[in-house]
Order: C-alpha cells, then structure tokens, then sequence
C-alpha cells in the first residue's frame, strides 16, 4: 500500500504540475483503494477510506451492522460487542472499527494502484477538455509531430492535437517541426478520452484570420454577410459595412492588398475575392460573378433561382476551373444559379469562333496566332481564364511542359505590365 509520503508526494505533483484539485484526487485515490480492498478482502465487507489532505496520511475502517443475531461476521457485529466500545449503540446503527491500512494487504495495493493511474488519466483528460472547450473556433499555433494514414498529428500546448485529411488544404506539405496555424475546430469525445482537431480548410478559418488582421471586422463596423470556399482554390467574401464613411471591401483589401494579401499568404496562395454585398440579388450577382458580365437577368425569387446570360468570351471566366467559380458564387448568394451562353444572332462556324476568340490572346506579347487557336480549342478563352491555370492543366490538354511554363510566363508578364 502507497505510504503516506507516497500519496502525499502524488497529490502534490497533481495539483502543481498538472492542475488537478487535490480534493478531487484524494477522493479517486480514495475510492480506488476501498474498491480494490474489498474485491480481494471479501465482497460483503465494507471498508471506508480517507486520505489526509495535508499529510497524505491515509486511514482505513471496517463498516458493520449492529445486530442481535450475527449471520456475517465480515459485515455485522453483534450488539454487546460493540457496546462494548460505544455503550450508546443500538441494533440497526453502523459501527466503524478502525484497521491498520497495511491490513488491506498487497493485491488490494496493486489494483489499487492501478485504479490511481486511470483515474490520474481521467482527470487530465479531463483537464483537456476544460483548458479547450472554450478555445473551440478560435486560431491555435501547433507544431507538425507526424503523418498517419492521411491525418497530420500535432502539438498544441503539449497535448496532441490531429488534423483530418479532410481538414486539410488540397497541395500544402507538412514537414515535422513546421509550424502552422489552424482553428481549433473541435473536440471529440472517443473511448480513449477528448481528441482535439484542429482545420486549415474550414471556411471558420478564414473567417477568424479576417477578424484577426482587419481591425473593421473584429470591431463590428465591416460584417461578413457569406462566405463560400473551396479550400486551396478560392473564397468569396460578402461584406457590408454599418457606417456609411467605411468602404467595407477597401478596409477589407487594404492598402495596394497589403491585408488581404496577407491572409492569401497564410493560405498558401489560395485567392481571396472581397466582394460588396447588396439585398438585390441582380446586383449582388453582377459583384459576385466579376469580371464576367450578367446579362438578361432573370429572377425567381420562389425558387431562389436566377437566370443569366454570358457572353461566349465570359462563359468559362462564369463557370470557372471545373465549374467552381459558379458554384462558389451559387454558394455565396445562397441563390441557384442557370447560366446560359447569350445569343447574340450571329452565326459564325466553330473555326471562325476560335479565330475570333484567340484574338484576345494574340495581345500577350510573345503568343502568337497558332498557339492562341490551340489555347482557346483546349478551353483556355481568354487572359483571364489562366487566374486558375497551372501547369498541369495545360499539360493535360496536350501541351508540352516547355509549351507550358512558356505560356503562363507569358500570360504573368502581360498581367503585371497591365496592372
């Protein structure tokens, strides 16, 4: 059985080094000793326990019936027996006759000792979910531990922390020691205790990194109305400011971008569009959908679906890499979006739309008239198209990767001389 210099010496490293009330630990303490005792004492004998919580110093009693008539000698006592140390006894009363804690003997002290280390586990657990529950949706600094499985195990505040493979940003490398910031997401109760997670692709994240560098959102004067993401691609930010001498997507993009800018740097280059947010759903779609051109603007507000035409030139800057663009803006409106080619009258054939398309492309110093008509016969229409453009993308439409980096260097050096 632990002595009381044990018992003491635990209570105190509990309480210094890890929080843990000493009340509440000497009950476990407590209770773990009486529950092994009297499994390896006898199951009919009751034992109570206490610990001194200033000395450590522990004591034990057998609990007894007082009765006329003794059928368990562990759990009764006859009555003029125990008169005999309290005359004022009567049959019914409960009689405690103090015993030498060394009397519980070595296995109650084993399982005993057991029982203390799980219940010092429950309450660091314990203190987990206290310390963080309050933290939830709030940005943590971690340090990357390892990869299992997909899943990015970190250290938060020396507690262990994981970021699912969903939670993470499509593209971004991990490297052991890295450190990142996320947003403590949530804690899960499982069979081994509160499991902290942590997201970088959470559009929660977002949100918190704008209240963090943009003074107008954290006070109250610039709100964020919807938000739409795809992380490591895009996100779209509707914001309205409450005073008329604040330009909500000014205070928001910052001098020459320098807060906005920030936070696309914190994404890993994830672009950023700011956009001003209008009750009217026409206007909120001419925002929303920029730099295409809505037009022929149909609303159903029954059905919150709107109807638009593009121009052919505007119809993949509208749907985007992979339709993301639409989809993000549908997202963002909270509106379904049917987006139809406009139908200026004209009637031209498919190679006289390619000619007149890559005229667009000829601008870009550098791109001459058969590579545009290849461009714009992959899907790749106009400048603005290449926001989303990589080398992949082109490589999978049949250009070489020597084709591909000249391109894209190209197309970077006419945006920037154009700025």
């Amino acid at each position: 059985m632990k002595s009381s210099a044990d018992i003491l010496a635990v209570l105190e490293y509990m309480e210094r080094e890890k929080g843990i009330n000493r009340n509440d630990m000497i009950n476990t303490i407590a209770n773990a000793i009486r529950t092994a005792a009297m499994k390896s004492i006898n199951d009919t004998q009751d034992i109570r326990v206490e610990i001194n919580p200033k000395t450590g110093q522990l004591h034990a009693w057998m609990v007894m019936e007082v009765v006329d008539s003794v059928s368990d000698i562990q759990s009764e006592i006859h009555i003029s027996k125990a008169r005999e140390i309290d005359p004022t006894l009567q049959v019914g009363d409960i009689f405690e006759k103090e015993i030498d804690p060394s009397y519980l003997g070595r296995i109650a002290a084993q399982s005993a000792r057991q029982a203390i280390v799980g219940g010092i586990r429950h309450f660091e657990k314990e203190k987990i979910y206290e310390s963080y529950r309050s933290r939830v949706g709030d940005i943590v600094t971690c340090s990357v531990r390892r990869h299992d499985s997909g899943n990015i195990y970190v250290e938060l505040d020396s507690n262990e922390a994981v970021m699912p493979y969903k939670e993470r940003i499509p593209g971004e490398e991990y490297i052991s020691g890295d450190k990142i910031r996320c947003l403590l997401l949530k804690i899960d109760q499982t069979p081994h205790g509160p499991e902290l997670v942590v997201s970088r692709a959470n559009s929660k994240f977002v949100r918190r990194l704008l209240e963090i560098e943009i003074a107008e959102i954290a006070d109250g004067t610039v709100e964020i109305m919807s938000m739409a993401r795809e992380p490591g691609y895009r996100t779209k930010i509707a914001v309205l400011s409450k005073d008329p001498k604040v330009d909500a997507v000014g205070a928001c993009v910052g001098t020459r971008g320098v807060r906005v800018r920030s936070i696309v740097k914190e994404l890993g280059g994830e672009k950023v569009d700011v956009i001003r947010y209008t009750d009217s759903p026409e206007e909120f779609l001419k925002e929303a959908i920029h730099p295409a051109t809505p037009r022929n603007i149909s609303v159903n507000d029954d059905d919150r679906q709107i109807y638009f035409e593009v121009s052919n030139d505007d119809l993949a800057i509208a749907i985007g890499k992979r339709g993301l663009n639409a989809k993000l803006t549908s997202k963002l409106m909270n509106w379904k979006l049917d987006i139809r080619k406009l139908n200026d009258g004209k009637s031209s054939s498919i190679s006289e739309k390619i000619s007149q398309a890559a005229k667009g492309l000829n601008h870009v110093p550098g791109i001459d008239d058969e590579m545009a008509k290849r461009l714009v016969s992959a899907g790749f229409v106009s400048v603005e198209v290449f926001d989303d453009v990589g080398v992949d993308d082109l490589l999978n439409s049949g250009f070489s990767e020597e084709e591909a980096c000249f391109v894209l260097e190209k197309i970077k050096q006419f945006e920037l001389s154009n700025q």
